[in-house]
């Protein structure tokens, strides 16, 4: 028979992001992933993603940055998205020297394309100046 049910589900809903996605190509498939980082640790190269890409920060700090914006950080419980495509995703790393970072994050794939591409030296080269500003840079 279950447990008794409450009004609790009337106000359990946070909304945590509102986004309009780009044009989601037929037969797509979405895949949701755990990634975890250790304290400090920098996170993957920069990359992109063939669509768009939805996460929330589990624990931690990220220190994200998309093609054209600056850096920021991502807290424990926040959202996140990135539309895909030829951006570049410079930065998905941990933020903090003294706990690991956990987020989840769904991404949307053509049919046939990984979910996840590394950006080669020499595109970076071409696409300078579209990452944030960095000291030592």
């Amino acid at each position: 028979m279950g447990k008794p049910r409450s009004d609790a589900w009337k106000t359990a809903q946070t909304m945590l992001l509102d986004a309009v996605p780009p044009l989601i190509p037929e037969g797509a498939h979405a895949m949701t992933l755990v990634i975890e980082y250790p304290p400090g640790d920098g996170g993957a190269p920069p990359h992109r993603h063939p669509g768009p890409a939805f996460g929330v920060v589990l624990e931690g700090e990220m220190l994200m940055e998309l093609e054209g914006e600056p850096e920021r950080v991502v807290r424990a419980g926040e959202a996140f998205w990135e539309p895909g495509g030829d951006l570049i995703h410079y930065q998905d790393g941990n933020n903090r020297d003294d706990v690991p970072l956990r987020f989840t994050v769904t991404c949307l794939c053509p049919p046939g394309e990984p979910m996840f591409a590394l950006v080669d030296e020499s595109e970076l080269a071409r696409r300078q100046g579209r990452d944030a500003a960095r000291e030592g840079r």
